[in-house]
């Protein structure tokens, strides 16, 4: 029998030293998430990166956003949609980001929840260090014509598919995205749900929610998103109507300060979002006003959501205001610093 060259040897021992699948211990406590018994503060971003003139979501530039993302202090991504692409999935690893998976509950079957193949995607990837958290569903309370006109029918889903991530993948923690506060029928009918994230748009005054949620829940909660467009619709409040990257960047700035502030109760706020979405509100290929968003008079500073101007860089990733504003922010907060 030939021995096995050591250089062979060598290279094995590197590629399981550095492969992206090993165990590390993300688990909850009180209202902190924890990563290797530290403290986790999610500084968050929304990612759902559409091409101009495209309708598809595609990952061609994520090199150049995963450095963007870093260089903001950036450090989860949330994506409405698995990735299926472990060189992705190994870059946003190497780039010492996380991520929150999140599941559609009927997506033709693409790893959804109706299918139950969402299952097969925790499977494959639920030792990837990359992997943070489950998501399951956004905002859906705003869409019981989804579910035979009928709300209950998604949260008995929920239920559900919470518990069969438990028994699949007991190492991570399993969330679910609420449009604002959730009433008694959404937390009693879904007991097993680890945290909660909640997409708020209150202004640039999201703080209310928590003491809110403090009266109803000792969870986990996080801001799944939050945040402003750069487009006023009108003059108000000293900002000029049109593409108003300082209102933009201002309205995010207090945002984030007010989540911070609350990080005895919030365990992270996701910024929507990371670029502008063009295929949102008309021609792909062009930047459109409109869009529809519920809540939409809570969106700062003229009550009116337009889609297209959600991203904290455009299109080309040419850095808005606001994208200073965030790295300020994010670089300069940590949970030791809080805890001095």
């Amino acid at each position: 029998m030939k021995s096995i060259p050591l250089v062979i040897i060598f290279l094995v021992s590197m590629t399981f030293v550095f492969s992206p699948f090993y165990a590390q211990n993300i688990e909850i406590s009180g209202k902190q998430l924890l990563i290797d018994n530290q403290p986790y503060f999610m500084k968050g971003i929304c990612y759902h990166p559409v091409p101009k003139g495209e309708t598809t979501r595609s990952f061609n530039s994520i090199d150049q956003d995963l450095k963007l993302m870093s260089q903001a202090g950036i450090n989860t991504i949330r994506v409405y949609a698995p990735i299926d692409d472990i060189e992705i999935l190994d870059k946003i690893d190497a780039a010492g980001i996380k991520l929150i998976i999140g599941f559609g509950y009927n997506q033709n079957g693409f790893f959804d929840i109706l299918s139950g193949s969402f299952l097969q995607y925790i499977e494959k990837y639920k030792d990837h260090n990359a992997i943070l958290i489950w998501e399951l569903g956004n905002e859906y309370n705003y869409h019981p014509e989804w579910f035979d006109g009928d709300i209950q029918n998604w949260y008995n889903a929920l239920s559900q598919a919470t518990d069969l991530i438990h028994n699949t993948d007991p190492a991570h923690p399993v969330a679910t995205v609420h449009g604002d506060m959730p009433d008694k029928q959404a937390l009693a009918s879904n007991p097993h749900i680890d945290m909660w994230g909640l997409n708020v748009y209150r202004w640039d005054q999201p703080q209310s929610i928590f003491r809110e949620w403090e009266k109803v829940s000792d969870k986990p909660v996080y801001l799944s998103e939050a945040g402003a467009d750069s487009y006023m619709k009108i003059e108000k409040d000293g900002f000029k109507q049109g593409e108003n990257q300082r209102a933009q960047a201002v309205a995010n700035g207090k945002i984030i300060d007010a989540v911070l502030e609350q990080s005895d109760v919030a365990c992270g706020i996701f910024i929507f979002s990371f670029t502008d979405g063009l295929w949102k509100a008309g021609n792909p290929a062009v930047q459109d006003l409109g869009g529809w968003a519920p809540n939409s008079s809570g969106v700062p500073y003229d009550g009116a959501p337009n889609e297209e101007y959600w991203g904290i860089v455009d299109i080309n990733r040419a850095k808005k205001q606001t994208y200073e504003v965030i790295k300020e922010k994010f670089l300069n907060f940590s949970m030791k610093a809080q805890k001095k």
